[in-house]
């Protein structure tokens, strides 16, 4: 018997499947900025689940973003305005859960902060209590620094999303990159500076190219979390389902590193085979002589 991390429920592991790690040291905000310190860049996943939040635990990911990108993942809608908040903080919680030694940064969905700054506070901070997230992400501008103040004031950990903005694609009329022309570029790295006086504990960039990032590192002391936005950053995210190969379509900085779709619909077929030629095994559960004579 082997136990999970972060769960008092003693499980059996899988025949062949690697021993779970010793219990990591959790990672925090200031665990991130030590790396950063020293100069060493950081791995960044999105998860949407308790069970892969334990697997990607064991393999060492110290951030997890539990993303908007779940109503697409998870839910299957084309985008991410789709994800309700109570769903997102219900399963913010469950990958903290998961991975209770990890940095969980809970994805503030569509419409949880843009309408009024007293409902945003208290939609992030219900990401801090009911979700249990250790920071919250929120796709803005500069014209949101008096927003951040006020949750840096409240105590609560904001990671500042800039860049190309998903939930902004209706707007723009898709999705595409930002920053391509001087004037984005000053633009965004004005957004870099001025919300990192406002309290931003970090800064998420998607979408530009690499010497608009480049620069922001160079005028920021924050951490910076790249997301399509080139290897000047700290730290790099992705959908973990486009790494894994998992997506019909993705993004083209999303490159997968394995194809996992494929052997997961071999293993349903062949269990469509086994169950269809009543090839299960041993059966484990079975009465007594007495019994079956009773019955």
């Amino acid at each position: 018997m082997t136990t999970v991390s972060g769960s008092p429920t003693p499980v059996t592991a899988m025949p062949g499947a690697p021993a779970p790690e010793a219990a990591q040291e959790p990672v925090t905000l200031r665990t991130i900025r030590k790396i950063v310190a020293r100069g060493e860049k950081f791995a960044c996943l999105t998860c949407y689940d308790a069970t892969t939040a334990r697997w990607l635990e064991r393999a060492g990911v110290p951030l997890l973003l539990v993303g908007d990108t779940a109503a697409e993942m998870i839910l299957g809608y084309e985008g991410t305005i789709h994800c309700p908040l109570d769903f997102l903080i219900t399963i913010t919680a469950a990958v903290k859960r998961g991975a209770p030694n990890t940095l969980v940064m809970g994805d503030m969905p569509f419409m949880s902060y843009q309408a009024d700054d007293r409902e945003a506070l208290h939609n992030a901070g219900r990401f801090l209590t009911g979700g249990n997230a250790d920071a919250v992400k929120l796709e803005v501008d500069r014209s949101f620094a008096p927003l951040i103040e006020k949750m840096a004031r409240a105590g609560i950990p904001v990671v500042a999303h800039i860049g190309a903005r998903p939930q902004q694609a209706k707007r723009r009329g898709g999705y595409g990159s930002v920053g391509r022309t001087a004037a984005e570029a000053k633009s965004l790295l004005a957004d870099a500076v001025t919300l990192e006086a406002a309290g931003a504990t970090m800064l998420l960039i998607e979408a530009t190219p690499n010497e608009v990032s480049q620069r922001i590192v160079e005028q920021t002391a924050i951490p910076v979390i790249g997301c399509g936005a080139g290897t000047a950053c700290h730290g790099q995210i992705v959908v973990l389902q486009d790494l894994l190969g998992l997506s019909d379509w993705q993004p083209r900085f999303a490159r997968p590193i394995t194809c996992l779709g494929e052997p997961i619909m071999a293993a349903a077929r062949r269990w469509i085979e086994k169950v269809q030629a009543s090839d299960l095994g041993p059966h484990p559960y079975r009465m007594s002589e007495q019994e079956r004579e009773k019955f």
